[in-house]
């Protein structure tokens, strides 16, 4: 996995980093129990700080999103408590899925049911539902 910080950005390189690993997890490139590059290679990859790295992993493993094993190494937490967003876009294609079966078998055409779905994502957005 290759991580990268850009001090031009504006936003402190810590962040950026937690940003990335987050997102890698949550999309399922870093996996539970995966290893990830230890405090100082990470830090000579990066040319930061290691405290910049500390910062960050301290951050993620008190999200519960790593675990720091002194001595051994830095982990993808296996007992995160979040889940990842890989598998809440799942359960919701799931959900979806279940919801266009349910309008089939009431006898709702595909052009009838797109058409529902955009006007619900249409009058949602207006009336400040949307996320």
């Amino acid at each position: 996995m290759i991580f990268k910080v850009n001090p031009a950005v504006g936003q402190p390189l810590y962040i950026q980093l937690i940003q990335q690993i987050r997102h890698a997890i949550e999309t399922g490139l870093l996996v539970d129990g995966e290893t990830l590059p230890a405090i100082r290679s990470l830090a000579a990859e990066l040319v930061v700080s290691p405290n910049t790295i500390v910062k960050a992993y301290s951050e993620l493993e008190h999200e519960g999103l790593l675990e720091l094993r002194h001595g051994s190494g830095v982990y993808v937490s296996a007992k995160r408590r979040v889940k990842s967003r890989a598998d809440l876009v799942r359960a919701a294609q799931l959900k979806v899925r279940k919801a266009i079966e349910n309008l089939r078998d009431e006898g709702f055409s595909d052009e009838e049911i797109h058409r529902m779905v955009e006007a619900e994502l249409f009058y949602a957005s207006r009336a400040g539902r949307n996320a």
